[in-house]
């Protein structure tokens, strides 16, 4: 029997009762890594020591966690095993391999396949079955190379500070400011975190990673310094102290026209912690699936993408509209 994939609350296995990055409470799920998309209250979880710990720094709290290593098996139940590969996406971001009689399935969660600065290296397994996020899933999103990005967003805070402003950039708490803290390496100019991504970041500390100096926020001290701070989505919050700041986004967004615009800044600089389109295809190329599911962004999309070049797939919770073979008509036999 094949595996019976269900978008419901996260992605819902009904064979096995488990759910793999359910956003509301369950009974059971495997967390792919700790962005608070991917998480909630659950009574019992699966996920990789790293994901554990930045878990009990965001969602504390009483639950049975079992922490699984990269390339460590064991029993999810009786007749179907787990394994966790590195995802590349965010620390201790996973893919979710499972092995059973349905044959083996390979859920992705978000990854990113190209190096990044603040991640374990992604290492996807070969499976039958495929379930991959398709965030960036169009031909136009194909990021440019990230140490031109990171020297790029340098040479912004450079200038920024030589007009007598504070480069602030913006970047979320967990993951990303990690990722841009250690791409400031180079710049040889202080930083100031936002308090989230200060105590993200200390955990990232505690677990043996390295980073260039940095201190916590403070408006009164700000002058001289680049500010790494999530995005102002209710308004300016903490910068309000700061009237003469520079501000950029760091986002894969940054390639759609109008970016600058949407997120209120000054420039928008492309490096994500997700694949872009090319990097997609090449994890399809790396697994072998028989079969695909396509979640997130342009599901349907990328899965058109796939059947064009053979490949069965469908976008999971989505209508999936198929394409007729040119010459095709209503009255061929099959579609009356």
């Amino acid at each position: 029997m094949p595996w019976d994939v269900r978008a419901s609350n996260g992605i819902w296995l009904p064979q096995i009762g488990w759910r793999l990055d359910a956003s509301s409470a369950v009974d059971r799920a495997v967390i792919s890594h700790a962005h608070s998309d991917h998480v909630a209250r659950h009574r019992e979880i699966v996920c990789s020591p790293p994901t554990a710990r930045l878990l009990r720094a965001r969602l504390p709290g009483r639950r049975i966690e079992h922490v699984l290593p990269f390339g460590h098996t064991e029993s999810l139940t009786a007749d179907t095993a787990v394994t966790l590969h590195p995802a590349g996406h965010i620390l201790g971001s996973s893919m979710v391999q499972l092995q059973g009689e349905h044959g083996s399935l390979l859920y992705t969660g978000d990854f990113k396949l190209q190096p990044g600065l603040a991640a374990e290296a992604c290492q996807p397994p070969r499976s039958d079955v495929l379930i991959m996020e398709t965030t960036f899933g169009l031909p136009r999103y194909a990021f440019p190379p990230q140490a031109e990005v990171a020297a790029a967003i340098i040479a912004f805070c450079h200038q920024s500070l030589a007009d007598g402003q504070v480069p602030v950039l913006y970047c979320y708490s967990l993951g990303k400011s990690q990722e841009v803290l250690r791409a400031l390496a180079p710049a040889g100019v202080p930083i100031m975190l936002h308090a989230a991504a200060c105590q993200l970041t200390r955990v990232y500390e505690q677990l043996g990673w390295n980073f260039p100096a940095y201190r916590e926020f403070d408006a009164r001290e700000a002058n001289g310094h680049i500010v790494i701070c999530p995005p102002p989505h209710n308004g300016p919050g903490i910068l309000r102290h700061l009237p003469a700041r520079r501000t950029a986004v760091i986002t894969g967004w940054a390639l759609d026209a109008g970016a600058i615009y949407r997120n209120r800044c000054d420039a928008a600089f492309p490096l994500s912690d997700h694949a872009d389109y090319a990097d997609l295809l090449k994890l399809v190329a790396m697994v072998q699936p028989k079969q695909v599911y396509t979640v997130h962004g342009f599901a349907r999309e990328f899965a058109a993408v796939l059947r064009a070049r053979g490949v069965e797939a469908w976008a999971l919770g989505r209508s999936n509209q198929l394409e007729l073979p040119l010459g095709t008509t209503r009255d061929s036999p099959g579609l009356s």
